[in-house]
């Protein structure tokens, strides 16, 4: 298959306080895998880096996600992916923090993971410095998302987000598409104690049939397997029912 190339010039004016980036996007089929190759640019406009809460500065990169051709569904779940896809257009979808409870901790968080509450990115994304699209960049400058974008979905058109590590589609579908993930009820049994509220991620439980997706946040549709990005928890998917490539994403 020949690649396909996808640019598409952003320009920013100085009073959006955004900066202006070319996403680069290229597919290719490398014996039963097909990759999306990108400089990490989306193809809409982003919010300014560093800022207040993010001291972090955008930065291109050279990266590569790889998944199955053909997807196949697995014997076992996959858990515990940092990166949970890759839009169309070759920018990471990363739902997860890096932050965990920590009294001692900057803004009572660190990446000590030892009390077992993960910082929950959506319960407060303008902490974490997010710009308009629920997205921002990490310490290495990598933009990525972890919710879903309006101006993603604007771009490409149509409910196609992306791609999982297993290959199977990230669509977005809210009229039909919702999440069985609920937020606890109660009081957390450890500190930081009080009453769940979405802080962490610990605070959601999946509850069977409360909504229309199962615990990955996919179902079949027409016959596939399909996951779905949503506007309550946990946005993305966080675990996967296909043959997962370990090594979906690369940078180079």
């Amino acid at each position: 298959m020949p690649t396909l190339r996808i640019s598409a010039l952003l320009i920013a004016s100085a009073a959006s306080s955004a900066f202006a980036h070319e996403n680069v996007t290229s597919i290719r089929v490398s014996g039963d895998m097909t990759c999306i190759s990108s400089n990490g640019a989306p193809n809409h406009e982003m919010g300014q880096f560093p800022n207040r809460a993010n001291p972090n500065a955008f930065r291109e990169q050279d990266l590569t996600f790889c998944y199955p051709s053909s997807p196949r569904m697995a014997q076992t779940i996959t858990r515990n992916l940092m990166t949970v896809g890759v839009s169309v257009t070759g920018v990471p979808i990363r739902p997860y923090t890096a932050g965990y409870y920590d009294p001692n901790g900057r803004r009572g968080f660190s990446k000590d993971s030892s009390s077992g509450w993960r910082q929950q990115a959506m319960h407060n994304p303008h902490s974490l410095g997010m710009d308009d699209q629920n997205a921002h960049v990490d310490r290495s400058g990598l933009y990525h998302y972890h919710s879903v974008s309006s101006d993603l979905l604007s771009s490409q058109g149509g409910t196609l987000i992306g791609y999982a590590p297993d290959r199977f589609e990230i669509r977005y579908s809210p009229s039909t598409a919702t999440s069985s993930w609920q937020l606890k009820s109660g009081v957390r049994p450890t500190p930081p104690g009080k009453a769940y509220d979405g802080t962490f991620e610990e605070d959601f439980e999946y509850i069977a049939k409360t909504g229309t997706l199962d615990e990955c946040n996919g179902s079949q549709v027409n016959g596939t397997y399909t996951y779905f990005a949503t506007d309550t928890y946990p946005y993305f998917p966080r675990c996967f029912k296909g043959e997962v490539n370990p090594r979906f994403m690369t940078r180079n």
